[in-house]
């Protein structure tokens, strides 16, 4: 397991736009009444650590060292970790557990680009900062010939094993694949689902709609994929997740995150990333406006 400390979001070297976040983050005031609100437990170790699935340009990924994650999500840890006066550890972990080592206390909140949905608010509450759908990805060129989640029915798919887009398969499987059902390919990380798609032993890739984009417009993949259609499918947003016990820190990055929307931090690192298009105008905890 590899241990990412972000401090501020950049760690040194790097592309521009990996060393140009301090300048984003510098002017971030820290708010003392925030971090005296800090769980003790928190306080005292000195950092809140995150975990992460580094396989989701641009929210989470590794930079060329292969070892430093890089994108949106530890660029807005270090921004809540400066309003808060606080270290943020971006740890890197498996998807599909983070929520259960949430629960146990490995880690204090999951920040991985995690939909918020009411299942999963049994298990912990959602800080929601990020509005997001699901796409269709496709081989450049389209050989399947996939225009809609319905041309799905027969073929194989592959997706992140946890996620909301296996969930998505899964109930197309039991509402329109029945007769012609879908071979479902489920792996450990985004990454190994997108080695399945570019050497053509999958029909198609189920991913959030910001990393889908992402693989279209860079450079460095938009060779290999394209979108199946322009559409989002089951719109949600994506929220840190807190162990329900832990209403502190809840609480806590909510008011932060409400701090950087406000000082205009919060947009500033949307267009860092080019993500101003999934912009939440409000903090909001499991999809509702609190006082916090």
């Amino acid at each position: 397991m590899v241990l990412v400390l972000a401090v501020g979001g950049c760690s040194g070297g790097g592309s521009e736009k990996e060393e140009s976040v301090l300048d984003v983050t510098a002017a971030v005031a820290m708010d003392q009444d925030l971090h005296a609100r800090l769980p003790q437990s928190v306080r005292a170790r000195g950092s809140i650590r995150l975990v992460t699935d580094a396989s989701y340009a641009p929210m989470e990924y590794f930079a060329a060292d292969g070892r430093t994650v890089i994108g949106f999500s530890p660029d807005l840890a270090a921004a809540l970790g400066d309003v808060l006066g606080i270290r943020t550890e971006m740890v890197v972990g498996v998807f599909s557990t983070a929520l259960d080592e949430v629960g146990a206390g490995t880690y204090d909140a999951v920040l991985s680009s995690m939909t918020d949905t009411v299942d999963r608010r049994d298990k912990a509450d959602f800080i929601d900062y990020l509005n997001a759908g699901t796409s269709i990805v496709v081989q450049q060129g389209n050989p399947r010939n996939v225009s809609e989640l319905s041309d799905l029915c027969g073929q194989k798919v592959a997706t992140e094993h946890g996620t909301l887009q296996e969930e998505i398969l899964q109930r197309l499987q039991k509402k329109e694949c029945a007769a012609w059902p879908i071979k479902i390919d489920s792996r450990r990380t985004n990454a190994d689902a997108l080695v399945q798609l570019r050497t053509g032993r999958v029909a198609a890739v189920l991913i959030d709609s910001p990393p889908a984009a992402h693989l279209i417009a860079d450079p460095r993949t938009s060779a290999f994929y394209q979108l199946a259609n322009d559409q989002q499918y089951e719109p949600g947003q994506f929220g840190i997740a807190v162990a329900k016990d832990n209403k502190a820190l809840r609480d806590c990055l909510q008011a932060a995150l409400k701090r950087l929307i406000e000082s205009g931090t919060y947009a500033e690192l949307l267009s860092r990333w080019g993500l101003e298009g999934s912009a939440v105008t409000e903090a909001t905890v499991n999809g509702a406006s609190t006082k916090a």
